[in-house]
């Protein structure tokens, strides 16, 4: 109806025939009634709320391109009743519009492609004139002709170079262009592979290019990214308009190499996009209710070894039930330890905690009292979150009777079951129906800078520190990993990795929980043959963990146990060349190493499906600045030190208890030796501190040192680090202590509380150690004797 041949019937009225004019008139006049019909009939199903909303809109766009057709209604017009439409239904909020008024010159505009909505929301948001460049197979399909008529565009064939240099024209010609780089709507919800023609379009017309990020669409009905969202009408939609920005590329670059040039550029242009649109400046809590938002409360969310499933609605009223009794123990603004495992209980209280402003000190249980106590006095923490039942199961009843004699107050999950009474429940169910109300009466004064949780790792002086990780290094952290990592809902990720850890907290933890990802939580990673098992019956698509715990799962695992996962996440640790060929001959999978450090939040860099360079520990984040200092001594590469929006708030130090240190300038010092290549990926060369990293925990050889002179004392000693193919490395003492043997070792690291990964795994007694010139010890010959 709306391809009407007016030419001709012009033509024939421009003729002295009066029957032919006659005839003539009547066809335009019974054309722009049928036109004018069919969009009344659109409009009325537009209206019709028992037809499905896809459909819905389609109607309404004919009933608008007919209008405007029929010349009833201007282009703003038309544009104006498409915002009102789109508010309504989909609340679309614009940012960074004044980037595009101050647009100066030529420019192509490019935006991720995330469903069939994108084209209208740009034409209808974006004030001006745009052309968008279409596939010539999208442009013939019949329910996107209606959308056509209401926008400039160019159908090309992406097949054609011809098509490139043509854009090429128009951007010279002062046209604003529309790309969208993937080429295809998104199916996982992340970016596609991107295409080099939109780099080289603007690298050969001196154009600029304006990212534009568009969050939310692919959520709608319109998009193709889960299909279990279909049932869900509407979702939040947000489009960032960022500063417009030049592709650099090398001179010398040509032919291929430049066009791969480019198209990393790009590909590093949208991931920078897609972070810098992500929502940092909110706490970790009103993600959580974002989530909810966004999959509905009867989407199943946690569950752990007890396999009951808890949905959004369910965690949500257990998360302010128990967060009210926790409360009456603890509070508001101040620090908790918090002292349980992997489990459902555990998530529940960690949140709880949060929704309350409760921030939770997470103590390694395996690292020993003395270094807990010591990260309980760093901390000032006077009150610790634990399970009578996780302390008899976990053999850690001595240490919850060492923390009592210290004067900490041990609260037990189980007795705060017992405290709950009816009308609790009853609150804590309402307050899950309008959470946002509940939230902002019950959590204080919290901001995105505060405290959101603290970590502990060693020190180089050998006592712990705790780690301040606000909600805005967390959701940073959360976001530059989401922008380069698929991570859609149609995903099911197993955690065995203790939430203690940063890695097991922030990875496995609250990544996905954030996203509305539901997560299977086990108590031990260590469980080599029931881990496999749990990850086939579970249906689990990511995993997490470390080389040591992967080459574990290899020796047990069938070779279908893994079957269903896509992405297999490696960091903490090296990732040995062993572990990467068995789990490819094996399983079929490929790992994807990554790095980081409790201080980052923790990731800092990650290999992804796609950019892979094996050896490497991937291409840093985004958001994520770096400098390498040169270390003495050493040819290659330089000493790491990062900074970024993911870099942790300060330290907080045994010798002085909560005060926070934060870094320097706002760099971090890694401690690293790293090389970084010519595509950005980096390889570690060497550790520049003296630690070891012993199944994944960081060991400081000071430490172990000055406990050793304290039970051998007036001797030498020194500890140095080896590879080791089972734990990653293991420790070497060389002493002058003749009768030193290992067993007595570890008798007194277990008398004085310490973890038996500190313990050297070898002995060898010297009649004096290497001695430099300037006095000091000879670690790098001591180094060489131990792999002899």
């Amino acid at each position: 109806l709306y391809v009407v041949p007016l030419n001709a019937m012009l033509q024939a009225l421009a003729t002295e025939d009066t029957r032919s004019r006659v005839i003539a008139t009547n066809n335009i006049i019974n054309s722009l009634f049928m036109v004018l019909g069919s969009g009344v009939c659109a409009l009325l199903l537009a209206m019709h709320f028992t037809i499905p909303a896809v459909f819905r809109v389609i109607a309404l766009a004919n009933a608008l391109a007919a209008i405007y057709i029929c010349g009833l209604l201007p282009h703003h017009i038309i544009r104006m009743i498409m915002t009102r439409v789109l508010n309504f239904v989909y609340g679309v909020k614009v940012n960074g519009l004044e980037h595009w008024k101050n647009l100066q010159g030529n420019a192509v505009l490019i935006a991720n492609h995330t469903s069939f909505l994108d084209a209208v929301l740009l034409w209808v948001y974006i004030p001006g004139n745009l052309y968008f460049a279409i596939d010539t197979h999208v442009s013939e399909k019949w329910w996107v002709r209606p959308f056509l008529h209401l926008v400039k565009y160019f159908p090309i064939d992406p097949t054609s170079p011809m098509a490139v240099k043509s854009i090429i024209e128009e951007v010279k010609a002062g046209k604003r262009v529309v790309i969208f780089p993937e080429g295809r709507i998104t199916t996982t919800g992340g970016l596609m592979k991107i295409y080099p023609g939109p780099a080289m379009i603007a690298d050969k017309s001196n154009a600029q290019l304006l990212p534009i990020c568009l969050e939310g669409s692919q959520y709608s009905l319109f998009s193709r990214f889960g299909t279990q969202l279909k049932t869900r009408p509407q979702s939040k939609i947000s489009i960032s308009i960022q500063a417009p920005k030049t592709l650099k590329l090398e001179d010398n670059l040509r032919g291929k190499e430049r066009r791969l040039a480019a198209s990393r550029a790009l590909y590093d242009m949208m991931v920078n996009m897609k972070y810098e649109a992500g929502e940092v400046n909110q706490t970790l809590f009103d993600s959580l209710l974002d989530a909810v938002e966004l999959v509905g409360r009867k989407s199943r969310i946690i569950t752990d070894v007890n396999r009951k499933w808890l949905h959004f609605g369910q965690f949500l009223t257990a998360i302010f039930v128990l967060g009210k009794q926790i409360s009456k123990h603890q509070k508001s603004g101040e620090m908790a330890g918090f002292l349980l495992p992997n489990m459902s209980a555990s998530i529940v209280a960690f949140f709880g905690m949060r929704a309350f402003n409760i921030t939770p000190c997470m103590l390694n249980f395996s690292t020993g009292i003395k270094n807990m106590l010591a990260c309980c006095k760093a901390a000032k923490i006077s009150t610790v979150i634990t399970s009578r039942i996780f302390l008899k199961q976990g053999g850690l009843l001595e240490i919850a009777e060492a923390l009592k004699r210290a004067g900490l107050t041990l609260i037990y999950l189980e007795d705060l079951k017992e405290e709950i009474t009816w009308s609790d429940k009853l609150v804590g169910w309402i307050a899950s129906h309008f959470p946002r109300c509940y939230y902002k009466m019950v959590r204080g004064n919290v901001t995105p800078t505060d405290p959101a949780v603290v970590l502990f790792t060693s020190g180089s002086e050998g006592t712990p520190k705790g780690v301040v990780l606000s909600h805005r290094n967390i959701q940073a952290n959360r976001l530059q990993l989401k922008s380069v990592l698929d991570f859609g809902l149609k995903d099911r990720v197993f955690n065995a990795m203790p939430i203690f850890h940063s890695f097991g907290l922030t990875v496995g933890t609250l990544l996905p929980i954030l996203c509305g990802v539901p997560v299977f939580f086990y108590p031990s990673p260590l469980h080599y043959r029931i881990v496999p098992e749990l990850i086939y019956d579970s249906n689990a698509t990511i995993i997490f963990g470390t080389d040591t715990f992967f080459n574990g799962y290899a020796k047990m695992a069938h070779p279908y146990d893994f079957y269903a996962v896509r992405l297999a996440v490696v960091g903490a640790e090296k990732l040995k060349e062993e572990t990467i060929r068995k789990y490819y001959d094996q399983f079929g999978l490929r790992i994807l190493e990554g790095y980081g450090a409790t201080e980052t939040a923790p990731v800092m860099a990650v290999n992804t499906p796609m950019y892979f360079k094996q050896g490497s520990v991937g291409r840093l984040l985004p958001g994520i600045e770096y400098k390498l200092e040169q270390v003495p001594g050493v040819e290659e590469g330089g000493k790491l030190l990062v900074k970024g929006d993911n870099i942790m708030a300060g330290y907080l130090r045994e010798s002085n208890p909560g005060v926070l240190e934060p870094p320097q300038d706002g760099w971090y010092d890694t401690g690293d030796i790293v090389r970084v290549d010519e595509d950005g990926f980096v390889f570690i060369l060497g550790r520049a501190k003296r630690f070891a990293k012993i199944a994944g925990e960081m060991i400081s050889l000071t430490a172990v040192e000055t406990q050793i002179n304290a039970l051998w004392p007036g001797k030498m000693h020194a500890v140095v680090n080896i590879p080791d193919d089972k734990k990653g490395e293991q420790l070497v003492l060389f002493t002058t202590q003749q009768d030193a043997q290992r067993g007595v070792l570890l008798a007194d690291f277990k008398e004085k509380g310490l973890s038996e990964l500190a313990v050297p795994k070898t002995v060898r007694v010297l009649d004096e150690l290497p001695l430099m010139g300037t006095g000091k010890v000879d670690y790098v010959k001591l180094k060489e004797m131990a792999k002899m």
